[in-house]
């Protein structure tokens, strides 16, 4: 039996030992937002935050998480109340086909945390972490949009980022 918090619900599963988190959420908790895209960790579509890092869900086993925190796009808002970058996302027509949405919005969240902690990135120093465009590019990159949104979801990044909602996003 695994113990862990999902979007602030404490869920006790038994599955499988192989089981990941992606299709325990998806199969078993039936929380649908997390998108099976590659299913080898190259896509992003299957990003959530796990204890506030995103992680390809469908590298990291359920068995693994005990006693973790975990949030899932679901976690972040509701249709009737969105949060901060989900917002963002819709006020800049950040998604096309959406499929990738749910994990770009995560992967976004965790990049605001980032730049805020001063983590730095491949593209910058550590004492000149701030959120540009190339910041955001580069810590999105493992996020794949086939569509080609990326201008828009950068932009709906940095707006988060960038505005009183930045706060509201990262928590």
């Amino acid at each position: 039996m695994t113990s862990l918090t999902i979007n602030g619900q404490t869920v006790e599963l038994d599955v499988d030992p192989r089981t990941t988190l992606l299709d325990a959420l998806r199969e078993h908790l039936k929380l649908t937002g997390s998108k099976k895209g590659c299913d080898h960790g190259q896509c992003g579509a299957c990003t959530v935050l796990l204890d506030g890092e995103r992680v390809n869900s469908c590298l990291v086993l359920f068995a693994g998480c005990e006693g973790q925190d975990v949030t899932t796009i679901e976690g972040l808002g509701t249709e009737d109340n969105l949060g901060a970058m989900q917002r963002a996302f819709v006020s800049h027509d950040a998604f096309q086909c959406g499929y990738c949405t749910p994990g770009q919005i995560c992967s976004a969240v965790a990049t605001l945390k980032e730049v805020e902690r001063g983590d730095a990135s491949i593209v910058t120093g550590k004492d000149d972490v701030h959120l540009s465009r190339i910041e955001v590019q580069e810590r999105m990159s493992g996020n794949i949009c086939r569509c080609g949104a990326y201008n828009n979801i950068v932009d709906a990044v940095i707006e988060t980022g960038s505005s009183d909602g930045q706060k509201e996003a990262a928590e």
